[in-house]
Formats: structure tokens, C-alpha cells, sequence
């Protein structure tokens, strides 16, 4: 080895780097011992296998801190041992790594105030405060202890550091040397990429806080798993949440009305199904868009569209965010993002309202599927918050006969899976489905090629396929016991490709269908109110008769009579609110533009002849903005008023 160019180098970085491995081990194992009253867990054995979840994100933050470090030290040069080049490398290591790694000793104590790790949003609080000093001051005396242990195993690193030593070497530019230093330059960075993203996988987006809940059985683990450098970088430039005071709370809750009370009375408490359909957008379903004006216009869902012959839907309605885990997190929980999502703020990790949560109060079993490998889109993470009790996803299914090769279990074999899943539950149960087959490389099975039409845009093809899909479930679905006594709600998660310039319009962008389907034909026809995902949670509940008072800034959609149908989302850098004849363009400030309801495509701002209508729209859209930061920062987002 040592005829190897730079041997020595490549071992010592190694070495250098697995030390922060070990001194992140170390402040996590104090973590715990400081809250272990607050972190619930079974005994020694499941912190430490916490800790080996933990390295996922100690990786990722000790890349983050140390990228710069890594890359000089694997340059492709020829003075990279001499003596002055490692004296910088020491300081450059120390200056980062001791400044990431001293924010886990704040949590040690703070953690006790704040039950979370903490992130950008506890660093802008801190930047609000004009006594820094005398509370960094007060906090020294308070707890000595803590600095005490900061600075000892600092001290213990630097030793350690101290004696991985780069031998100096006097390299001779050669074709051999440069070769090899330039390949290990690559690949080195190539696997710090993955190092940072969490895997190499297309399927799954670089990890953030959410993703520590995957690995969890109680909420509070999830902070055992995080480390605090990592939840202040995933954070640092996801905070537009700001508590907003546009008028007294009393008006918001006239305008809002978030904390809602249905008193529907079924015969019996029905199972609850929904589809969440990837990228199935409005403008694919021919049912939606029946009598349509848009030039040879082209449907791709033939059985939805026979379904919804014999279903209640939603013709104006849209998605109330722009990803997967913003759907879930709207149509699930009844929570939306806007600038930044929900899921990716420093506030998810707190107890949530939601589907999930009052249908167990009322003794569903609940579940959620997706054909991915398990994690993905962060759907695990944000399901174990909500409280599903049984999460199946690519390792369930159990069969990778049926991957497609990229994202997960083709739709047709898993919508069996889960029906035969589904049939051998208890009743009643609430089950989610997220499907996986229409989305980007836009493939079907080689079976059905030619089956479905390609179409006007790259995903037609695969809309054809999760329709089939569809069908076959239903088919098999409606002999089961359980099928007539169940709700099953078709939504999807956000828009895709678009074909007709209709779609193209502001405010035709990111429009989705909502169907309700029961078998008895309870609910059926065509509503073109304004709708939204965030409707779908309290109108099942107000559907299976949930008596109790529950949080949700959602509208039951056939029996709400307190809040005006309307829409709220975020595009083009404002909040867009939908409601009555206009569309009302907040900047979170003021209105900016007022639009009428059929001008999609904002061709006259209206606001220079505001009239009473607008000015309600307009206060409608502040009292909800303001509720919505106050109760996530608050974590007040349960039955509280």
C-alpha cells in the first residue's frame, strides 16, 4: 500500500472523520441521560439502537460541516502534506466541527422547554431577544456542567485529532499520481453527495426532520435520532412561519370557524378508504371536465369516469401544495403548505388533529400503503406522527417481481395487495393509499404496452395504467364483506405535465379531482363550488357521523353551512384565496390583485374598483394565514381554542 499514491492521506482523512462520528455518539448518549425522563424507551438496548439510526443524519451534518475540510484535503495537488497546509486543515476542522458540534449541548437543556431538537425558528426567537449576554451569561452559571462537558470533549478530540498525523511526503508530479488523485477526488465527492442526501436512490428526496420518525415507536425517540446541527441545516432556509396579527382572534374565529362540529347521524360507522393518486391532475379525468371548451380535448381515466357516474365529485378543486408530502399532510391532517411546507418546517414533530387520530378515537383500525421503499417521500416519518398503526410498504409487499425498476410496487399488484390486506381487518378501519405508477420515468408494465393510449404528454400512458388499476381493485374489492359498508374517497396528491393551455392558466394550475364514492349511492353528484384537499378530512368525519368537536381549517363539503366554499393556496410568490366571484392575490401583507372567478388566466386585476365582496375575501384570507401560524407554532393544532 504504501507504493499507493497518497495512502497515508486517504487513511488519515478516514480517521479524522470517523472521530466525528464518535464525539456525535457521545453528545447524543448525554442527550439522552439529560431528558431520559422525557424520551420513552425500552432500556439501554433501544437507545443504542437509536443511535444507529442516528448515523444516517450524524452523516449528512458531519458532510455538511466538514465538506470543505474533505475536499482540501483530497485536492489533486502536490503540497498537501507540508506542515502549513495540515496547520490550516486542523483550524478549519476545529472551527467548523466544534461550532455544529456544541449546538447538541444547548439541547441538553432546552430540549426540557422546547421537547424538540432545535432549529433555524429557535434561532430566529433568540435574535428577537435584547439580552443576549445576560442569558448566555445566566445560562453558564445555571449549568456549568454542561459547558464542562463541552470543553472536555473537545479537549479529548483535538488530542485524538493530534495524533492522526500526515506524514510529510514529497510527491513528484507524475501521470500516476495525478491520475489516481483525480479518481479518488471524484469518487469521494460523489459519495459525500449520498452521504448528504441520505442514499443514492431517485426514489427518495435528500432526508429531513421528518425522516427521524420512521425509525421510531414514540414521538420523542425521534430526537434521540436527530442530532441538532442537522435540524438547524434542514431548517435554515425553510422558516416563513411568523405569527401574523391581522385582528382580534374573535374575528378569526367568526371567519376561520377552526374548530368545527358536525351532527350527521349514519346508521352505522362506515369503513374509511382514500386514494391518494400520484400526479393524477385534474385535467387527465374526462369526467371532470365534462362540457369542457378546451379544443380536442382528451380523457384518460375511463373507469373513474364511469365511477363517478355513480359518485359525488368535486369539479372545481385543487391541491394545497406542490408535493407528494404536501398532499399527504392536506388531505390527511388538514394542514396545507404555502411558501415552505408543513412537513419540512420546524413544526411537524407535535401532536396533530387529524383522519388518523379522532377515527381511532372511535376504534378504526388505520393503515397506510405505499409501494415504495419504505420511507420514501417521507411518508413514514409523517404517518408514525400522525399515529397510523400500521404502515406497509415495498418491504410488506414482500415481491420484487413487481418493482418497476424505479420508485416501487407497480399499482396493479399492489392495489390487490392492499385490497386482500384491507379484507382481512377488522371493521371498521380507515387505510390510505398512495399510489406510485404515474410518475416520472412515465413507464407501464411491459405487459401493457400498447394497452393504454400514449397520449397529448408524457404521463397520459400512465394514467391509463392506475385507472386499469383502479378497476381491477374495485372488482375484486366489491366482493368483499366489507366493501357496502365503505366510504372511498379519490383525490390526487398535486398536478403533472400539462397538455392544454387551459391548464396552463395561474389559477387553473395545480387543480385535482375529489370524489366521494359510496356504494349505497348516498352521495352522488356534480359540484363545481370551489373545493380543496383540505375539505376531504372534516367532510368524512361529518360523513361517519363524528359528534366531537375537532380542529380543522377545512370545510365538510355537504353539510357545512357556517364557512363559505373557497380555495387557499400559494403560487407565484403570493397566497391566492378562491371564494364566491373573485379570486383575492395576498402577499401576506396586502391584496394585491383581485380577479373574477372564471379570469383563470389573470387577465384584469379588478382591485383598483374593490367592492364589500373583495374586502370579505380579503379578511378571510388574513384570518386564515393568521390561525394557521399561530396554532402550528403554537403546536396547538388539536381541538384547542
Amino acid at each position: 500500500m504504501k507504493k499507493f499514491p497518497r495512502y497515508n492521506e486517504y487513511k488519515v482523512l478516514i480517521i479524522r472523520i470517523l472521530l466525528a462520528y464518535l464525539f456525535y455518539f457521545a453528545a447524543r448518549i448525554l442527550f439522552y441521560l439529560y431528558n431520559q425522563n422525557l424520551i420513552q424507551v425500552d432500556g439501554f438496548v433501544d437507545v443504542l439502537r437509536l443511535c444507529y439510526h442516528g448515523l444516517t443524519f450524524d452523516t449528512t451534518t458531519i458532510l455538511y460541516v466538514n465538506g470543505l475540510f474533505i475536499i482540501l484535503s483530497v485536492l489533486p495537488l502536490l503540497k498537501n502534506t507540508q506542515k502549513s497546509f495540515q496547520k490550516f486543515l486542523f483550524h478549519l476542522y476545529f472551527a467548523t466541527n466544534l461550532i455544529a458540534f456544541s449546538t447538541n449541548f444547548i439541547d441538553f437543556i432546552y430540549y426540557r422547554y422546547s421537547f424538540n431538537r432545535s432549529t433555524r425558528a429557535s434561532l430566529d426567537t433568540l435574535q428577537n431577544e435584547s439580552n443576549k449576554s445576560l442569558l448566555f451569561f445566566n445560562f453558564l452559571i445555571h449549568y456549568w456542567h454542561v459547558f464542562l462537558l463541552f470543553f472536555m470533549l473537545s479537549w479529548v478530540w483535538i488530542l485524538l485529532y493530534k495524533k492522526t498525523k500526515v506524514k510529510p511526503v514529497i510527491e513528484r508530479s507524475s501521470f500516476k499520481y495525478y491520475g489516481i488523485s483525480i479518481a479518488n477526488f471524484l469518487l469521494i465527492v460523489t459519495l459525500c453527495i449520498g452521504g448528504i442526501r441520505g442514499d443514492f436512490k431517485k426514489s427518495t428526496r435528500p432526508i429531513n426532520i421528518l425522516d427521524a420518525s420512521r425509525y421510531v415507536t414514540n414521538s420523542s425517540q425521534a430526537d434521540v435520532v436527530l442530532n441538532t446541527p442537522f435540524a438547524i441545516i434542514r431548517t435554515w432556509d425553510t422558516n416563513s412561519f411568523k405569527i401574523e396579527h391581522y385582528m382580534a382572534k374573535s374575528q378569526v374565529d367568526q371567519l376561520v370557524v377552526p374548530i368545527k362540529q358536525y351532527h350527521n347521524n349514519p346508521s352505522s360507522k362506515p369503513n374509511v378508504v382514500v386514494f391518494i393518486l400520484e400526479s393524477f391532475a385534474r385535467e387527465y379525468n374526462g369526467a371532470f371536465n365534462k362540457g369542457t371548451t378546451i379544443p380536442d380535448y382528451e380523457g384518460y381515466t375511463p373507469f373513474v369516469d364511469s365511477l363517478a357516474q355513480h359518485s359525488l365529485i368535486f369539479t372545481n378543486a385543487y391541491a394545497n401544495g406542490w408535493k407528494s408530502i404536501h398532499g399527504m399532510s392536506s388531505i390527511i391532517a388538514g394542514i396545507p403548505s404555502f411558501k415552505d411546507a408543513f412537513t419540512s418546517s420546524p413544526y411537524p414533530k407535535q401532536k396533530i388533529e387529524s383522519l388518523v387520530s379522532t377515527l381511532k378515537g372511535e376504534g378504526y383500525d388505520t393503515s397506510f400503503f405505499h409501494g415504495a421503499p419504505n420511507g420514501s417521500m417521507g411518508f413514514l416519518g409523517f404517518g408514525n406522527i400522525l399515529g397510523y398503526d400500521h404502515y406497509y410498504g415495498k418491504t410488506e409487499y414482500n415481491n420484487d417481481d413487481d418493482f418497476d425498476g424505479v420508485w416501487g410496487i407497480w399499482d396493479e399488484p399492489f392495489f390487490q395487495y392492499f385490497n386482500k390486506t384491507l379484507t382481512a381487518k377488522k371493521q371498521p378501519f380507515m387505510a390510505t393509499l398512495f399510489s406510485v405508477s404515474s410518475h416520472e420515468p412515465y413507464k407501464v408494465p411491459e405487459k401493457y404496452e400498447g394497452k393504454f393510449p400514449k397520449g397529448k404528454v408524457n404521463i397520459n400512458e400512465c394514467i391509463g395504467y392506475t385507472d386499469y388499476a383502479l378497476k381491477r381493485f374495485f372488482q375484486a374489492a366489491e366482493k368483499q364483506p366489507w366493501f357496502k359498508n365503505t366510504i372511498f374517497v379519490l383525490v390526487a396528491d398535486h398536478g403533472n405535465t400539462v397538455a392544454y393551455d387551459e391548464y396552463l392558466k395561474e389559477f387553473n394550475r395545480n387543480t385535482v379531482p375529489i370524489l366521494f364514492y359510496t356504494p349505497n349511492a348516498k352521495y352522488v353528484g356534480v359540484n363545481t363550488d370551489w373545493a380543496q384537499q383540505i375539505d376531504i378530512y372534516p367532510t368524512l368525519l361529518d360523513m361517519i357521523g363524528y359528534k366531537k368537536p375537532f380542529r380543522s381549517w377545512g370545510r365538510s363539503l355537504v353539510g357545512d353551512t357556517q364557512v363559505p366554499p373557497y380555495v387557499l393556496k400559494y403560487a407565484s410568490n403570493v397566497y391566492q384565496y378562491m371564494s364566491g366571484n373573485y379570486i383575492c392575490c395576498f402577499d401576506g401583507k396586502k391584496a394585491v390583485g383581485f380577479y373574477d372567478k372564471e379570469d383563470k388566466g389573470m387577465k384584469t386585476n379588478l382591485i383598483k374598483h374593490k367592492n364589500a365582496e373583495m374586502d370579505v375575501i380579503e379578511n378571510h384570507c388574513k384570518a386564515f394565514i393568521q390561525d394557521y401560524m399561530e396554532r402550528i407554532i403554537d403546536k396547538r393544532l388539536t381541538t384547542v381554542k
